[in-house]
């Protein structure tokens, strides 16, 4: 096997590097192997990320075998990788391919550009965050950079790039691949982003800022919703404490209506010499009773939690996490997050019922890591906790949701 991978990499790599002008010891091939157990209780993963539990307990497995090839030169290169994913849920077996991050850059001096599917996140990683199609370009411009770019979401794999912002994006996400209607059930919904950008690393001799301008355009012929961000965010450094907030302002537009949305962040991060001990806090806004503020409602959607797993929209998070290295080899944490709603109405999920009350507080996840890497090429990941409604105001009787996972990466090659 080891020999047909080489011949296949000579093979790439004389093509690119004809094309890129590279020489041969700059290509580079790598093999992963990404597998992860699950045994859940009460949380039945396969139903909409908000529904209420149906089921008792479920098991899930999950393996990703991930092969990636890249060469570089002095001033360019082109990065390919893909990805067969073989998982277990909810009694179903599946077999979905997906090409990964896969772009050309170029360095030009005063800055790169990039083209193909690349990765993208917002500066408060909530809005728009995953693998994009398209181009970017980003210029440097004294001490900062400028960045711009443009994609189209809808060849890309829909678990992927996980856009649910209407209603039947929500039930499309939900829907299980067909293979005998590929095009309808596998691709996300067709959507196109623009971005422009400013970073300064280093304002002032100590502040980090970026800055950005999105602005996502619904492709499809009917009931379109459009929305634009603006999003800032400022990191402080103060000896051993880190500092950070940020805030987002959207504006949508949907059914010819124009409405505002409003999200944030802020944190402190209190670094030691083995260990970090971190409290940040999370706000998306919910409808206002007077109207001028609708539910915050992103491109992307990011889970919030590791056992709740809810999206970030009428939703706001308060967690403390503590991560310690223990050895060379092993490190631990421990994240204890607090769910609140911003409204009475945006979010329908766990553990609101007919039982409910009309509370803010959702409840308290408590989750913790333990990690071993006994060598670079492999990785061992133990983590479980649970999400306790009876922390909370809403449904205090509601059981507690549960989760103990085992993940394992090798890098084969």
């Amino acid at each position: 096997m080891k020999k047909y991978i080489k011949l296949l990499t000579c093979a790439l790599t004389l093509s690119l590097g004809m094309f890129l002008g590279v020489p041969l010891r700059a290509a580079d091939f790598g093999l992963i192997l990404d597998q992860t157990a699950a045994y859940s209780g009460s949380q039945n993963n396969a139903a909409p990320h908000n529904a209420v539990p149906e089921s008792d307990d479920a098991l899930e497995y999950s393996g990703t075998l991930t092969p990636r090839f890249s060469v570089t030169g002095d001033k360019s290169g082109v990065y390919i990788s893909a990805s067969a994913v073989v998982d277990w849920k909810d009694e179903t077996l599946r077999c979905v391919p997906e090409l990964l991050r896969t772009e050309f850059f170029m360095n030009f001096g005063s800055g790169d550009f990039s083209v193909g599917r690349m990765s993208y996140a917002d500066p408060l990683g909530i809005v728009a965050a995953g693998l994009f199609d398209g181009a970017a370009v980003s210029l440097d411009v004294g001490e900062g950079s400028v960045k711009a770019g443009g994609w189209y979401t809808g060849f890309l794999y829909k678990e992927r790039a996980h856009i649910t912002m209407t209603q039947p994006e929500l039930e499309s996400y939900n829907t299980i691949i067909d293979y005998d209607n590929f095009a309808d059930t596998y691709f996300a919904p067709r959507r196109a982003l623009a971005m422009l950008g400013f970073e300064h690393q280093n304002l002032a001799e100590m502040v980090h800022v970026q800055l950005s301008l999105l602005g996502q355009f619904d492709l499809n012929e009917k009931n379109t919703l459009n929305s634009q961000y603006v999003t800032a965010k400022i990191s402080v450094p103060a000896d051993s404490l880190i500092f950070s907030l940020g805030g987002c302002l959207e504006a949508m537009e949907y059914a010819d209506d124009f409405k505002l949305a409003l999200a944030g962040e802020l944190g402190v991060a209190w670094m030691f010499a083995t260990s970090r001990l971190s409290l940040a806090a999370r706000y998306s806004s919910g409808v206002s009773e007077d109207g001028s503020l609708m539910a915050f409602l992103p491109l992307t959607t990011v889970y919030q939690g590791n056992i709740l797993k809810a999206k970030l929209s009428g939703l706001s998070v308060v967690s403390l996490d503590y991560l310690t290295r223990l050895h060379q080899i092993f490190a631990a944490g421990v994240t204890a997050s607090c769910f609140l709603r911003s409204d009475l109405g945006t979010y329908n999920g766990y553990p609101i019922n007919a039982n409910a009350e009309d509370g803010y507080i959702l409840g308290t996840e408590l989750f913790g890591r333990f990690l071993w890497s006994p060598i670079s090429d492999i990785q061992v990941n133990l983590g479980g906790g649970g999400f306790i409604p009876a922390m909370g105001t809403v449904h205090r009787n509601a059981p507690i949701l549960w989760r103990v996972e085992l993940n394992l990466i090798f890098a084969l090659y």
